[in-house]
């Protein structure tokens, strides 16, 4: 039970990634540069790197606005899924307590292809009935929330 504790940012930080690929990492950048990822000094010096954090968040921001698009994919395409298994993998690890890394990049990674199928179910769902944008925008402020839920 302690260690399903101590691997919980890990979980979530997966769910987060399932709904939006890019989003964990734009909200480890925020977290690193306010000096809230102690366990993890490499990660936050790279994160940190102001190069680093602003493509971070650009890309977060573009995946955003994409997803609004009639032309976007779904979440679960191969390409999507592997974007997902890499920054869930990542930011899992980071997330995880001090050894555990290993431990929190596999947590994240399943809890992001859970989400990715179970979110895009829901969101076609409520796409029929309230429109693409709007199901869009709601669903950005949840992850963008979560995320920096998870960070903090």
């Amino acid at each position: 039970m302690m260690e399903l504790a101590l691997i919980l940012r890990s979980a979530l930080i997966g769910l987060v990634a399932g709904q939006r690929s890019l989003t964990p990492l734009a909200v480890l950048a925020g977290a690193a540069r306010d000096g809230l990822l102690p366990e993890a000094p490499r990660a936050t010096a790279l994160l940190s790197n102001p190069l680093i954090a602003t493509g971070a968040v650009a890309l977060a921001g573009l995946e955003m606005a994409g997803d609004k698009m009639e032309s976007a994919p779904d979440r679960t395409v191969k390409r999507g899924l592997a974007v997902r298994i890499i920054t869930s993998a990542f930011a899992g690890a980071v997330l995880a307590p001090r050894g555990k890394g290993a431990l929190g990049a596999a947590t994240a990674i399943t809890a992001a292809m859970a989400s990715a199928y179970a979110g895009l179910a829901l969101r076609k769902k409520a796409m029929r009935a309230y429109g693409q944008v709007p199901t869009g925008a709601i669903e950005d402020a949840v992850v963008l929330a979560g995320g920096l839920a998870v960070t903090r």
